[in-house]
């Protein structure tokens, strides 16, 4: 069974996201979607409301899993024989940065292979700080986030803006 790993914070999931999953859905027997803590972040969702949502999300698709590590990504990624990273890359600025973090997860793990996917075109400029910005002006978020999510991104914000006054 080949296992593709997608990490990420997906705070929260967006569009562009659920389109790297579909298509590494299509290509491996599993997908484990699994939701990092990003230390150079405050999230504005906790790892459970990010577990849930990207549940939510992806439930559509039988081979997707989701899951949670505090461990490093290459250390992680040992319990699956065979797994691959998969890599969504909007621009080049994210493979200069991604190329990096695969040449360290091979370096610690040497069995570890990264897949960089490209986005599709229509997603490219699409980010979580994106999704949130927008939510924060109160913009239409259809086009940006799955969903199933759409509410739980819009009454984080209303309760972020809130404890903020």
């Amino acid at each position: 069974m080949t296992t593709a790993i997608y990490p990420g914070s997906f705070d929260p999931i967006t569009l562009g996201h659920l389109n790297i999953i579909r298509r590494a859905a299509r290509i491996f027997d599993r997908v484990v979607v699994c939701v990092m803590k990003n230390r150079e972040k405050t999230p504005m969702f906790t790892i459970e409301e990010r577990m849930d949502m990207v549940r939510r999300s992806t439930e559509r698709f039988g081979n997707v899993q989701v899951a949670t590590t505090d461990k490093l990504l290459a250390e992680y990624a040992r319990q699956y024989k065979g797994a691959v990273i998969v890599k969504g890359l909007r621009a080049v600025s994210d493979f200069d940065y991604e190329f990096q973090i695969a040449l360290v997860n091979k370096k610690m793990n040497p069995n570890l292979e990264t897949l960089f996917l490209t986005s599709s075109e229509k997603y490219m400029f699409l980010s979580s700080t994106v999704v949130k910005e927008m939510a924060a002006y109160g913009a239409d978020l259809t086009e940006f986030v799955p969903r199933e999510i759409i509410q739980d991104v819009i009454d984080k914000t209303k309760n972020r803006r809130q404890t903020e006054k």
